[in-house]
């Protein structure tokens, strides 16, 4: 009975303390609304691939001798001096093959050339062939370099509301005004799903990748679930990991009615409509049976919409046998075909890092001085509250 009352004393002081302390951040954070305008972010560009080549570098020198490391950072100049040099040489040729084209005067049209095709003789033929197939083995090089292309990645993390959005567009504007059709895009993706007007949107926002004929890898490290499953469709290729959570193709909706509370305590609620459907199934109100079916039939074209989204972005899927609703591991959604490969994010990066540039965009917004203070003394209080409980439990525990 102590321990309830000191208890009790200590919580009255806490939540009174952690009341007031609100208060005063939230005055804060309005005067300072009122005061300043909306931050604007800026896109922020890390290079994976060097920060790859860094860590290996680390690695190297602390497993490998110190003649080793010397040795193998020698090889690696070599190595880099000679890639240097080719390239070097074939930005030469390609501008020596450019002027060359630009300087040959254009064939003159005749009638009757059997003379000077008779003209030409073996050896010519011979050295001709000798010089389209060096031209051709150019050429096969050139295009093996320019194809490498770099690697986008862009991380969405997902709530209930898809709030993630705002950012993914803005990384995603930016990526699609300086990319090229040899480039690819990696999202790493989180969501357990929301809201469906929201993530139609964020599906919608990938879908501009594509359009740009950018390939659109998802990779799915813990969960893409409904609404997190509508984006991950979108893409060329979906990877995920082995127990990575993917499917839960379905739809739901549920409220609690207080009808019933508010007739026992008489209290009356009113609510008016135009329109016969306005609203169908209410909190307060007594809910109609008509209300309920007319309620179920908008779940159910939303979830043929839903379905017919997936089966537009991955035709050969069997969207009937995936529809209902539940959810699998990684190991059994390459079985359904909800995914391509079984890959965590970390291997994609790290193979795509050894012979192309990986860069990960961000778009960073930097929040008011008011907010992020009222952030970090919630966490504090927060934390001070659970560990202050957590003593006085465990004191009485051990005493």
């Amino acid at each position: 009975m102590e321990f309830l009352v000191e208890y009790g004393i200590f919580l009255a002081k806490a939540i009174t303390i952690v009341v007031a302390i609100v208060l005063v951040i939230g005055a804060l954070a309005n005067l300072g609304n009122k005061n300043k305008k909306q931050a604007e972010g800026h896109i922020e560009i890390n290079n994976m691939s060097d920060d790859y080549k860094e860590i290996k570098d680390g690695m190297l020198e602390e497993l490998l001798s110190e003649e080793e490391y010397k040795a193998l950072q020698k090889e690696k100049k070599k190595q880099e001096k000679l890639e240097a040099k080719e390239e070097k040489k074939r930005l030469k040729a390609e501008k020596k093959q450019s002027d060359k084209k630009q300087d040959e005067p254009q064939p003159e049209i005749a009638q009757d050339k059997k003379e000077d095709d008779d003209s030409v003789n073996a050896e010519d033929i011979q050295e001709n062939d000798s010089k389209t197939e060096i031209v051709d083995e150019e050429s096969d090089n050139n295009k093996e370099t320019d194809e490498k292309g770099r690697l986008f990645v862009i991380n969405f993390d997902g709530d209930v509301e898809a709030s993630a959005v705002e950012n993914m567009r803005e990384e995603i504007t930016a990526i699609i005004s300086a990319a090229d059709n040899k480039d690819q895009v990696l999202v790493r993706l989180e969501s357990p799903g929301g809201m469906v007007h929201s993530y139609g949107l964020a599906a919608s926002q990938l879908s501009r990748i594509k359009a740009a004929n950018l390939r659109l890898i998802i990779a799915v490290d813990q969960v893409a679930a409904s609404g997190g499953y509508m984006m991950a469709c979108v893409a060329d290729e979906i990877i995920a990991a082995p127990f990575a959570i993917v499917g839960s193709i379905g739809v739901i909706a549920e409220l609690p009615n207080f009808h019933r509370l508010l007739k026992h305590n008489k209290v009356d609620y009113e609510q008016h409509t135009a329109g016969e459907y306005k609203r169908t199934l209410t909190m307060f109100s007594e809910n109609s049976e008509a209300a309920r079916t007319k309620f179920k039939q908008e779940l159910e074209e939303t979830h043929e919409l839903f379905k017919k989204f997936i089966t537009d972005n991955r035709p050969s899927l069997d969207i009937e046998k995936v529809a209902t609703g539940e959810h699998w591991y990684g190991t059994q959604a390459i079985e359904l075909g909800l995914i391509d490969k079984i890959q965590t994010s970390d291997d994609y990066i790290v193979n795509m890092a050894k012979d192309s540039d990986v860069f990960e965009i961000t778009y960073q917004v930097k929040k008011p001085l008011a907010e992020r203070l009222s952030f970090s003394l919630h966490s504090g209080i927060e934390k001070g509250i659970l560990s202050v409980f957590q003593k006085n439990i465990e004191s009485r525990l051990f005493k």
